[in-house]
C-alpha cells in the first residue's frame, strides 16, 4: 500500500494541499513502513492547477494525510478511491506510523467557508484569493 503525506518544506505535514508540490510517499504493509521517497511536483500538476479528470502522479496512493484537505480536493479523492485524512500530527513519519497503528489524531475537515464567489476556469478549478496568500 502507498501513503502519501503533503510535506511542502519536506519535514512537516503541509496544511494546504491543493497548492502543495512535495509529498513524502511511503510505501507500506499493515505493520510498518519498507520504504519512502519524495515525489516533487511541478506547479501546473498540483491539485490547485491540475485537471480531476486527467490522470495525476498521485493516483496510485491509497491515502493522503494532510494538515487540510478542503471539499472539492475530498471529492477528488474519493472519486479515485484514495482515502484523504485530515490530521494535526505535523511530523510526516509519525503520521503514517500513527496511522498504521490506527492511533492517528484525525480533524474533521471543516467546510471552505470563504465567502468569496468561485469563477469556474477552463482548467476545472475553482480559483479565488484569500488575505492569506499561500504562495
Amino acid at each position: 500500500m502507498k501513503i502519501a503525506v503533503a510535506s511542502q518544506n519536506k519535514s512537516k505535514v503541509t496544511e494546504h494541499t491543493g497548492k502543495c508540490q512535495k509529498f513524502w510517499i511511503y510505501e507500506v504493509n499493515s505493520q510498518e513502513v519498507l520504504g519512502k521517497e519524495l515525489l516533487e511536483l511541478s506547479p501546473d500538476q498540483s491539485f490547485y492547477n491540475s485537471s480531476p479528470y486527467e490522470p495525476h502522479p498521485l493516483d496510485n496512493v491509497q491515502v493522503l494525510i494532510s494538515g487540510k484537505i478542503g471539499r472539492g480536493l475530498m471529492r477528488r479523492l474519493e472519486k479515485q478511491g484514495i482515502a484523504g485524512i485530515v490530521t494535526l500530527e505535523s511530523d510526516p513519519d509519525l503520521a503514517v506510523i500513527s496511522y498504521l497503528e490506527n492511533s492517528l489524531a484525525k480533524e474533521i475537515s471543516k467546510p471552505h467557508n470563504c465567502r468569496v464567489k468561485h469563477q469556474y476556469r477552463l482548467n476545472y478549478q475553482y480559483r479565488h484569493k484569500h488575505a492569506n496568500n499561500y504562495n
